[in-house]
């Protein structure tokens, strides 16, 4: 470690455990340029907390929801063996961190966070998940607080840790980005019996341990030209072959305590999931992974990218879809496919059609009066637009929108009037096994990504080195320290 006079500045970081980001979302970028991209910013002097998502019963906007989220949050305390949280009581001890005492007080506020931000429902299978996990990231943040305390009084200084000001900075920001008053949002922590004073100390300690993780490696840092060369090299390569937009949740399988417990924990989340909990805050709060601190959003990438396990999935997966838990060797993963996009020799092509359902072996007549509604249905059809409306007068047809697809995988008949028709342009009847089809092209483009720029690649190249730092500085300071859980 360097003494002396050190810069500490922002780096990004992401341990597997609840930090600020927790109750925080990036947006997700639309544009290719953009999703091309690093996800992680460049290190600047001042960590600036991304745009906020709070659940429906955050806002107020929902009064049935936040009366059964704080009624979840009421069943919490009983669930780890304590009265309801009032700081006045005597609290019990849940762990102890090199002689720093982790109170249940603090567990239940910290458990009681954690329902806030994320959608999850609290219940009896999954509540002993919950509990560890919160009692994981605390010990994390205890550990991170002490060390950040050492090194101050090593430096002499205490200018790189964050003052009431930023933190006051970054709460105002989450109110205004969700069209609160800073009153609201207080008040909104209220009504789910939450100290925001445990959101508080997130932000401080994710903040300096940030400075302190940038100022201690940020100057040993050295992306080379060579190494930007590779990287854009890499790119080009991957430029011809199917690229996915996903969201991760890795579960550490050493940190959760054996791979049995990780499969235990992401089938449970993948319920909690499918019930309406958003993945990015689920991704935010138990994800191991780095992008967690960004919602587990991954950018573009392509199947080259991800374990091979995690790649065979994604053959199965629809945009929109959510896998089922995927074990690999260190650990289990979870993956959403948000987007999919082809290779930049394909072409993507979006349809919609116009059916009329007719069994393999109909007569000629039945084929023919088909085709003769079809025929006189296809000049009111306007394109993708008003297919919908001009197929309901016309009793028999039925409308559907096919989606999106590489014009190769399309079926040969379909195929070929796609490839010949423009958007906005509808095709003579198709005969299928199934029946009698009008094909509309809503829109045809070719697929892949654009490449990112020199300064963006070596942003996220330092950005990488920095967060795997943070990591094994985290990792160290855990096997190193004396902890008790009670």
């Amino acid at each position: 470690m360097k003494t002396g006079s050190t810069s500490y500045m922002s780096t990004p970081h992401r341990r597997g455990a609840l930090l600020v980001a927790a109750a925080l979302a990036l947006p997700l970028l639309a544009s290719a340029a953009a999703l091309a991209q690093s996800r992680a910013p460049a290190a600047s002097s001042r960590v600036t907390a991304p745009k906020v998502e709070l659940p429906a019963d955050i806002t107020g906007s929902d009064p049935a929801a936040a009366a059964a989220q704080k009624a979840a949050g009421a069943a919490i305390p009983s669930a780890i063996g304590q009265a309801g949280p009032t700081p006045q009581m005597a609290e019990g001890v849940a762990a102890v961190v090199n002689d720093d005492i982790i109170s249940t007080y603090d567990l239940r506020q910290r458990m009681r966070l954690v329902v806030m931000t994320s959608g999850i429902q609290v219940s009896q299978e999954n509540l002993p998940e919950l509990q560890q996990e919160a009692l994981r990231s605390l010990i994390d943040e205890r550990l991170e607080a002490q060390e950040i305390q050492r090194v101050s009084k090593k430096q002499k200084t205490r200018d790189f840790i964050a003052d009431d000001k930023e933190i006051d900075d970054e709460l105002s920001d989450m109110a205004k980005r969700n069209n609160l008053s800073y009153a609201q949002l207080k008040q909104s922590f209220v009504t789910s019996d939450v100290d925001i004073g445990t959101l508080r100390d997130q932000i401080r300690t994710s903040i300096t341990w940030q400075r302190l993780v940038g100022g201690l490696y940020g100057r040993d840092i050295r992306v080379g030209d060579d190494q930007i060369n590779h990287f854009m090299q890499r790119l080009s390569a991957q430029a011809n072959q199917t690229q996915y937009l996903l969201g991760e949740i890795f579960i550490d399988a050493n940190r959760a305590g054996g791979m049995e417990e990780a499969m235990k924990g992401a089938t449970q989340l993948v319920a909690q999931m499918q019930q309406g909990a958003p993945f990015s805050n689920v991704a935010r709060q138990f994800s191991s992974a780095p992008t967690a601190a960004n919602g587990g959003d991954t950018g573009m990438i392509t199947a080259s990218q991800v374990p091979p396990e995690v790649a065979k999935a994604l053959e199965q997966l629809r945009p929109g879809q959510l896998s089922q838990p995927i074990p690999v060797s260190d650990g289990v993963y979870i993956v959403y496919l948000r987007d999919k996009q082809a290779a930049s020799s394909q072409t993507m092509v979006a349809l919609k059609q116009a059916a009329v359902r007719l069994e393999k072996d109909a007569s000629q007549a039945q084929i023919t009066a088909a085709e003769t509604e079809l025929k006189a249905l296809k000049p009111q059809i306007k394109g993708c637009g008003n297919l919908e409306q001009a197929v309901a007068k016309t009793p028999g047809v039925v409308p559907a929108d096919l989606g999106e697809a590489d014009i190769n995988e399309l079926s040969p008949d379909f195929r070929a009037a796609a490839e010949k028709l423009q958007p906005g342009q509808v095709s003579d009847p198709i005969r299928t096994p199934v029946g009698l089809h009008l094909v509309a092209v809503c829109s045809k483009h070719a697929g892949g990504a654009t490449m990112p720029t020199r300064e963006q690649i070596q942003s996220r190249l330092q950005s990488e080195q920095l967060s795997v730092m943070s990591r094994r500085y985290l990792r160290d300071l855990r096997n190193s320290a004396t902890i008790e859980a009670r």
